[in-house]
This record gives structure tokens, C-alpha cells and sequence, in this order.
């Protein structure tokens, strides 16, 4: 998948006419794109779409028009776009309560290393977890984590032939899985993939 540049993006301007359309859309492809794992969690994957608009936002809110701006934009959004072999995804652990959420993410640290993808017929991947910053301490893991799935040749040969996909965790706080994935999330991801 491409990495955005400032040529695909929008002026403030034509932003500021097309953004209701433009975030329709956008919202209409994310329900695509997300996959609950039980009750609390949920993967968000991400792709250029959805970077476009992230970035688009910020530009948006911040009033970022000026080339140096928009350019460190894009290279804080742009390693969230999935690269052909992967997917790329924010991680959530999603509890109403503070309280329930304090106590069960005290008890999840090292989650984000559990989660798992798995085309059949193949093992389970496990992702690269937070390469930007490490998201646990002693105490509790983040609510909120960056995952990288890289997938192997054949993996991708077997997805774009139809295989089942399926996805869960595997952590003694927290196990759930998700399978099959739902054909129209399992399409959307596969479309991010050479």
C-alpha cells in the first residue's frame, strides 16, 4: 500500500468543503476494519484511508498548512499504513468503569503480545508489539497498543485463494477468539495485501 505524500492530501480549504462527504466514507470503511475479541477488546486495523483522514484531521484542527508541518504529519501517520505484508492495527482494551478497566489491565500486561492472527491451515502470528514506545510497566499494561501481523508469502497466497481467517488472545487474563473473522472484515484485509 502506498504511503501518503502532500499531494494526496487536501487544503484546509477543500477540506473544510468535502469533510461531512469525506468522513462519511471513512466511517463507513472502518466498520470494515474492526474486529472485537471478546467483550473488552477489539482490533482497530488501519490502512491509508483511514491515515488520510487521521491526518486530515489534525491538519484540520491544528491549522498545520505550511510544507514542514504537513511533512511531520505524514511521517508520524504514514508507518500505520500497512505495507503489503502485513496488517497494522491499534489495540484496545475497552472497559466502561475505571474501575474494572484499572483492576483487569493490572492484570493483562503483556497482552498485546497474545493477541494472534491465523490463516488456516497455518500457524498462529503473533504481532510486533509498540515499536514506537513500550506501553507496559510493573504495574498494568496500556489500555492501548500499536500491532504489526507480518504474514508470510504463502499466508497471503492461501487469504487471497479464500482462506479462513481467525483471530484471538491468548493471555491467562483474557482468552477469546474470533472465528471465523467476519467475511467483510477478512475482505477488507485482504485488500491490504500484494
Amino acid at each position: 500500500m502506498d504511503k501518503l505524500t502532500r499531494e494526496d492530501l487536501y487544503t484546509l480549504e477543500k477540506y473544510a468543503e468535502i469533510r461531512d462527504e469525506f468522513r462519511s466514507k471513512v466511517m463507513a470503511h472502518k466498520k470494515n476494519r474492526q474486529l472485537p475479541i471478546g467483550p473488552n477488546a477489539t482490533l482497530y486495523f488501519e490502512d491509508r484511508l483511514i491515515m488520510q483522514y487521521q491526518v486530515q484531521e489534525v491538519l484540520r484542527t491544528e491549522r498545520i498548512f505550511e510544507a514542514e508541518g504537513i511533512e511531520e504529519e505524514l511521517e508520524a501517520y504514514n508507518p500505520l499504513i500497512p505495507d503489503g505484508s502485513n496488517w497494522k492495527a491499534t489495540f484496545m482494551i475497552e472497559y466502561a468503569e475505571e474501575a474494572e478497566r484499572r483492576a483487569a489491565l493490572s492484570q493483562m500486561i503483556g497482552i498485546e503480545k497474545e493477541v494472534w492472527v491465523k490463516v488456516d491451515g497455518f500457524n498462529e502470528v503473533n504481532p510486533v508489539a509498540d515499536e514506537d514506545l513500550d506501553r507496559d510497566n510493573e504495574e498494568k499494561t496500556s489500555s492501548v497498543h500499536f500491532l504489526r501481523f507480518e504474514l508470510s508469502p504463502e499466508m497471503v497466497a492461501a487469504l487471497k485463494l479464500g482462506s479462513q481467517l481467525s483471530a484471538g488472545i491468548s493471555h491467562l487474563a483474557y482468552e477469546h477468539i474470533t472465528d471465523p473473522v467476519p467475511q467483510h472484515i477478512r475482505d477488507s484485509l485482504v485488500g491490504d495485501l500484494d
